[in-house]
């Protein structure tokens, strides 16, 4: 646990039972309200190590769908801040009856359209299924209390709920204290991949790319999605005629400035996503860090993110499609980049010129500090 002994009132108690303490998001709110001169805790999942430097942690087990709520009523009981800031919608319904009966503040983070995030999710999948009436009620419940919150933060324009009362746009905007510099590359080509690791998400794309370019290899950085860990743990296998072998390397879930180190000597990143309603219209927090280390990106052709990497040069885009095509039109991309790395310089000289026009001037605040002045003047 850190700052053990601090007695100082919590000013803001971070509230999740569907994170871990690790997420990058939280992460990066979190620096940037210690940064405001706040005090912060933080009740979440995973190990209490790797929560954010600087705040008290405590964590809990992760649970099953039914044990959320349970578990998020716990943690808002426990809670200390006068400002409650919760990270998901169990956290957010909790939080909310607490806040009533303290007359505490709530803050309430969409950092995805969980509405349109239903659709990516195995266990959604049949929305007149149990499974699905009761996430569609729990979202329902959600957006309510989320839009008349104190503060509503939100991670994209497009997010819900538009007509909130106090509406902050926070995207997940790349931070470079927890990015490695840019440097040079391995000698030997290395893709890397850092997130949530499933199949909607271009896990089998990313593994057959690598697969058909068998000079390169693989860095995931991330929690495999249960749904997808036995297809995984087969593809993997050293004994396999076509497996990867030792090429992919599976780190978990890891602290942001872990997780980023993987990126000092690797030749590009991967963004495969799937185009569901969740992915169509969002532009991945990788994508900017990505580009912050000097990394070129090679992306499926949604819209957002696929303009970004054709107009910046930083980078190629491929059709989407099944995981066998995409993976070969990427692999493609990658055995040209090995055989004659010119055009990998290039796009990895457009992917930090391209970070260094979005970077916030110095001496100017960042969007996080704007964040952290929003939620300090709640208290």
């Amino acid at each position: 646990m850190s700052l053990a002994g601090e007695r100082r009132p919590v000013d803001v108690s971070v509230v999740t039972s569907g994170h871990d303490v690790a997420d990058a998001r939280l992460h990066r709110e979190v620096a940037a309200l210690v940064a405001h001169g706040l005090n912060v805790e933080v009740l979440g999942l995973g190990q209490e190590a790797d929560g954010p430097p600087g705040a008290t942690v405590r964590t809990w087990p992760r649970q099953g769908s039914l044990g959320r709520a349970r578990l998020a009523a716990e943690m808002a009981a426990r809670a200390h801040g006068r400002v409650l800031l919760t990270l998901d919608p169990d956290s957010a319904i909790a939080a909310n009856a607490a806040v009533l009966s303290s007359g505490r503040v709530l803050v309430v983070d969409v950092h995805e359209d969980f509405a349109a995030l239903l659709s990516d999710r195995p266990w959604t999948a049949a929305f007149g299924g149990l499974a699905g009436l009761g996430a569609r009620g729990l979202v329902a419940t959600f957006m309510a209390i989320a839009q008349r919150a104190a503060l509503t933060v939100v991670a994209d324009d497009h997010v819900p709920p538009l007509q909130a009362r106090n509406r902050f746009v926070l995207p997940n905007a790349p931070v470079a204290d927890l990015l490695p510099p840019p440097g040079p590359r391995d000698p030997t080509p290395r893709a890397l991949y850092v997130g949530d690791v499933r199949a909607t998400r271009g896990l089998f794309a990313m593994i057959e790319a690598v697969r058909l370019a068998p000079d390169w290899h693989l860095d995931v950085v991330g929690p495999v999605a249960p749904a997808d860990a036995d297809r995984l743990a087969q593809i993997l296998r050293a004994d396999a005629p076509d497996a990867l072998g030792e090429r992919g390397h599976l780190h978990g879930r890891q602290p942001p400035t872990q997780a980023w180190a993987h990126a000092a000597g690797a030749w590009c990143g991967m963004l495969l996503l799937v185009d569901t309603p969740a992915f169509a219209r969002a532009v991945p927090s990788k994508l900017g860090e990505y580009l912050m280390c000097g990394l070129p990106v090679v992306t499926t052709d949604l819209p957002r993110q696929a303009v970004v990497v054709t107009e910046s040069g930083a980078g190629v885009v491929v059709p989407g499609g099944e995981d066998e095509a995409v993976g070969a039109a990427v692999a493609a991309h990658l055995r040209g980049w090995s055989a004659d790395p010119t055009g990998l310089d290039d796009a990895a000289r457009a992917a930090l010129a391209h970070a260094s026009r979005g970077a916030t001037p110095a001496g100017s605040p960042s969007v996080y500090s704007e964040f952290a002045a929003r939620v300090a003047a709640l208290l």
